[in-house]
């Protein structure tokens, strides 16, 4: 069985960035014809958050236009390829590889629609193998990152001396919806930001990088309800529940210790924790459930403070500041995230 390793991470922003508090006059401009508590109440939401800054595809002050799905959505086309093929870029130069070398791409977004999806665009942009092998992404929401990564392992391990990127692109700010005043869109407006991120893994015996040493889903049952986007002629409306961080928890148990065991692991010999900004709440919880277990998440909430939860992206954000740390050989890293479904999906990793 071939190893699948992790060659590079790279990350691109979006030309757009704000401080939290130059958002804040937008929101209160948009929320003036409600009640005043209610707009203080979302205020304290923003101020809350623990996100100082995010980027964006487009300006704020597009982002609070009440421009039509459609408009909105040709946006997301048009900036996701620019990011996609960027990052991509990026990534192949700091691994040394040539585009044509790439024998598969994983293309991960579900903040618009794109058909053909992502990866077509990346084929011609960077002059891609003709008969690279495509896989989109798509409607896994905060843990598609990691699907890719899974995905990915899944080919590798089969096909020896084999390439593939995983290319994650996301916009929340091209889904925020002016005429929704529900929490779960206070709330997703003020956690989430824009991003891309690229993955590069190989199968070839002379790859530097962590390795995979297993992977796995974990579905709760009955939970669809949890997380996702109603798709409305306004475009992909937030789904959001408030139980998300106490349903995590509830599962915290069953979710680690049996993937780590079977991986033969344990939570002991995890020396990092590469996880996914939900929001702060789903950090405090996660925190709160690791700090019994004596391991922290400081990078993760760096991650949030930084950038915002951009969906997919965001635990690649994550994974790319372990890549720049001096790792000891044999230490381990849990790669969690978790998304729409509702799921929990786990990675270990060798250095």
């Amino acid at each position: 069985m071939n190893n699948a390793r992790i060659v590079a991470v790279t990350k691109e922003l979006p030309p757009h960035c704000r401080e939290t508090k130059e958002i804040l006059p937008f929101v209160e401009q948009w929320l003036q014809d409600h009640e005043e508590r209610f707009g203080r109440k979302v205020i304290k939401i923003f101020e809350g958050a623990a996100v100082d800054r995010r980027y964006g595809i487009m300006p704020i002050e597009e982002v609070f236009l009440a421009t039509s799905f459609e408009e909105k959505n040709a946006i997301y086309v048009r900036e996701s390829t620019k990011l996609g093929t960027a990052v991509l870029q990026k990534a192949l130069e700091k691994a040394n590889w040539q585009p044509g070398s790439l024998d598969y791409i994983i293309t991960v977004s579900c903040t618009g629609i794109m058909i053909p999806s992502l990866d077509a665009y990346l084929i011609n942009a960077l002059k891609l193998r003709q008969d690279i092998v495509r896989l989109p992404v798509t409607e896994m929401g905060c843990a598609a990152g990691v699907s890719g990564l899974i995905y990915a392992h899944n080919f590798l391990r089969s096909n020896p001396n084999k390439r593939i990127a995983l290319v994650a692109v996301e916009s929340p700010t091209a889904t925020f919806q002016m005429n929704d005043f529900s929490m779960a869109n206070m709330v997703s407006a003020a956690i989430f930001g824009d991003g891309a991120a690229c993955v590069l893994l190989s199968s070839e015996e002379d790859a530097q990088g962590p390795s995979i040493i297993g992977e796995g889903m974990y579905h709760f049952k009955d939970a669809t309800h949890l997380m996702g986007f109603d798709l409305t002629n306004n475009g992909l409306k937030m789904i959001l529940d408030p139980v998300v961080p106490e349903a995590i928890a509830g599962h915290f148990e069953d979710i680690i210790h049996p993937f780590l065991e079977k991986n033969g692991s344990s939570i002991t010999k995890v020396d990092h924790l590469i996880f996914h900004p939900g929001g702060r709440k789903i950090v405090q919880t996660v925190e709160d459930l690791f700090g019994k277990l004596g391991k922290n998440i400081d990078d993760t909430r760096e991650v949030l403070r930084l950038y915002g939860n951009m969906s997919s992206v965001t635990v690649l954000y994550v994974l790319e500041r372990f890549m720049q740390k001096g790792i000891g050989q044999g230490e381990q890293g849990l790669i969690l995230s978790f998304g729409p479904g509702f799921s929990a999906q786990r990675v270990l990793l060798e250095w």
